[in-house]
């Protein structure tokens, strides 16, 4: 029986690997205009980058650190219609240096003013069909709402301070509520503080912020990525680890290209995996948002036809009783819309 889902997730989200040459490149392939791009260098300890099409090409964030927006124009200089263009800095282009740069597709470009929010944002870009919106803000440091324009509410939002070090603030769905909050650039649990998201989950048009300086210093400018859940294509959840090598199965109703995993209860990393760097299970090439160390085998996960499944006792992914929250991107759903079931790895 048909029904609505997202066939092939290759056209909202993809991964490329590729080799450094010490020279500007150009990484295709990608079957879609990306308008984030997250890069880390896999066989040599570096920062993660991360740019997007809302605030332009040469402007440039660290997953890793709480460090203010930079500008550095030789590293991702163009957004193209099948993967983005490479400068010669070599935090992106490094002789000899494997590569992975995870692209998401949101509005195709910088987008327009949202004024559904009490704070109106410069540009949102939005991608309804993909549940995933970029919005830039001039916080006020009072309570607020920002318009994220995905029709949808949003399961997880990621936000970050532009001008001040702050640290990467992570609203999800899968933690105890919209009191807590996680950092991305950082091992810490889940904290409660009201002041961040004012304790309010977000609506099918806002997200709220409090007066706390992660989420609307004053004058300061912000970034917010916020993600929905779409069937087939994307899931934000939690789980509860078991302790044993046959570890929890979570069920996603897709066959994911792409989990992060993040201990909520308890001091861990957060763990990034994805089908490009492990093409079988067991997918055990890991690298951590809140590290700079080079990719490692370790914590692995089996990526299944309708889910994940750890299979590994390390406390970053299954301590037996412990929750963990996870956002995931589909490879292809569970069963197609047209009805027609996928198989596994």
């Amino acid at each position: 029986m048909a029904y609505t889902t997202i066939n092939n997730g290759k056209l909202y989200f993809d991964t490329k690997l590729y080799t450094g040459t010490g020279s500007a490149m150009n990484i295709t392939g990608v079957e879609f205009q990306p308008d984030m791009t997250w890069i880390k260098p896999r066989s040599a300890v570096d920062n993660h980058i991360l740019y997007d099409a809302v605030r332009g090409v040469t402007k440039i964030l660290r997953p890793n650190l709480t460090l203010v927006e930079g500008t550095v124009s030789d590293m991702v200089t163009a957004f193209n219609s099948d993967g983005v263009s490479l400068g010669t800095n070599g935090n992106v282009t490094a002789n000899g240096v494997t590569f992975a740069a995870w692209n998401w597709k949101a509005g195709t470009g910088q987008g327009s003013s949202n004024t559904d929010g009490s704070i109106n944002t410069t540009y949102t870009s939005v991608n309804t069909t993909a549940g995933f919106s970029i919005s830039k803000y001039t916080a006020t440091g009072s309570n607020a709402t920002v318009g994220h324009g995905l029709g949808v509410a949003p399961a997880m939002v990621i936000l970050k301070n532009l001008d001040s070090a702050r640290s990467w603030t992570v609203g999800h769905n899968g933690l105890t509520n919209w009191n807590y909050h996680l950092y991305l650039s950082s091992t810490n649990a889940e904290n409660s503080d009201s002041t961040m998201f004012q304790g309010t989950a977000p609506s099918s048009t806002v997200f709220s912020v409090g007066t706390a300086s992660e989420t609307n210093e004053s004058g300061d400018n912000f970034i917010a990525y916020c993600f929905a859940e779409k069937q087939g294509y994307s899931k934000f959840g939690n789980y509860q680890g078991n302790g044993n090598a046959d570890g929890t199965f979570v069920y996603l109703g897709f066959k994911p290209a792409f989990v992060i995993i993040k201990k909520s209860g308890d001091t861990a990393n957060w763990n990034m995996y994805d089908n490009e760097r492990s093409p079988f299970n067991l997918t055990d090439e890991l690298l951590r948002p809140d590290e700079t160390d080079s990719e490692i085998q370790s914590d692995g996960i089996d990526l299944l036809s309708n889910g994940f499944k750890a299979r590994a006792t390390n406390a970053a992914i299954n301590t037996g009783g412990s929750e963990y929250i996870y956002m995931a991107f589909a490879e292809n759903p569970f069963t197609s819309s047209t009805g027609t079931p996928v198989t596994a790895r």
